[in-house]
């Protein structure tokens, strides 16, 4: 038994120290010898290889499961990625078509609110050609009231005329005057307004008092054309300071006592010698001194027929 220790090892001779301990039977005895053989033949060499081989096979095996579901992956995210494209491009198709759609409204509103902003800038124009054509007609309506009221308020005073006065003349505070009031007789300078006058037996009017001037300047106010300047409104009178600058004087020779000028008037800008009345809502300030060749309208007076 020691020989069998020696070349058997501390393996063999271990596990016979066992089995001679146990109560064995011959043929249990037969069949563990056949076993203790035939491990004992097996080199350790070759189990080493058998190992190596089985994890070498191992390993090629997981790489190419790795290789496989690497390949699956690749394949499904290929798949995937396929199909989430091809789902963008198809939102994408309908984003476009909804833009152009969008586009295609907007310039179409465009187009319609150019040409409603046209058709409300005509209509524009139109009120306002409407609303200066009302203004013209009310204007024109307003004189000819004004002209029918004048009309009336000469009654007397044609009727007075017709009996003291030449045609056209109007008879006030015992004199016979003559106003131009027409746009169809021409404005004249303060010389041939006066020679006007004389060809008709009288002279440029003499406002020598309170009375004549307020009758004069209501006349004038009554008959003013709204659509004519103030500047050519007036109406020559028989005032002038053309003997000495500032000294004026009627054609009668008498200086004036009591003038009806308007503020800082007279002035002498120009040259402006002679005198005459405009319509103003203040008569007393309807005078301004003007240059006597300007061309304005003009007052005559005459005494009347059963004065002379």
């Amino acid at each position: 038994m020691e020989d069998g220790e020696n070349s058997g090892g501390t393996f063999d001779g271990s596990y016979n120290k066992l089995i001679y301990k146990e109560d064995f039977s011959e043929d249990d005895h037969t069949l563990l010898s056949s076993q203790q053989v035939s491990m004992s033949m097996v080199r350790p060499e070759s189990l080493l290889n058998h190992h190596k081989l089985i994890t070498v096979s191992l390993v090629v095996l997981a790489v190419v499961l790795l290789a496989v579901d690497i390949g699956l992956g690749v394949y499904y995210k290929n798949l995937t990625d396929g199909q989430y494209t091809a789902d963008i491009s198809n939102e994408l198709a309908k984003l476009q078509a909804s833009y152009n759609t969008a586009i295609q409204s907007r310039d179409e509103a465009k187009r319609q609110l150019a040409i409603e902003i046209s058709e409300q800038q005509l209509t524009n124009w139109e009120i306002e050609h409407q609303r200066v054509r009302t203004e013209t007609y009310k204007k024109l309506a307003d004189k000819i009231r004004m002209e029918i009221s004048t009309l009336k308020s000469h009654i007397p005073m044609i009727k007075e005329g017709c009996r003291h006065c030449l045609p056209g003349w109007f008879f006030m505070n015992s004199v016979c005057y003559y106003l131009p009031f027409s746009d169809a007789i021409s404005r004249k300078s303060w010389h041939d307004g006066r020679q006007f006058c004389k060809n008709q037996g009288g002279d440029l009017a003499v406002i020598d008092s309170r009375e004549k001037h307020m009758a004069i300047s209501g006349l004038i106010n009554s008959n003013q054309d709204p659509y004519t300047s103030i500047g050519y409104s007036g109406f020559w009178i028989g005032l002038t300071d053309v003997e000495e600058e500032g000294t004026w004087k009627w054609l009668d020779g008498t200086r004036l006592t009591e003038g009806y000028w308007n503020d800082y008037e007279p002035n002498n800008q120009g040259n402006e010698d002679c005198a005459a009345a405009y319509p103003r809502s203040n008569p007393f300030k309807s005078w301004n001194d003007a240059p006597c060749n300007h061309d304005l309208k003009w007052i005559c007076q005459s005494a009347p027929r059963s004065a002379r």
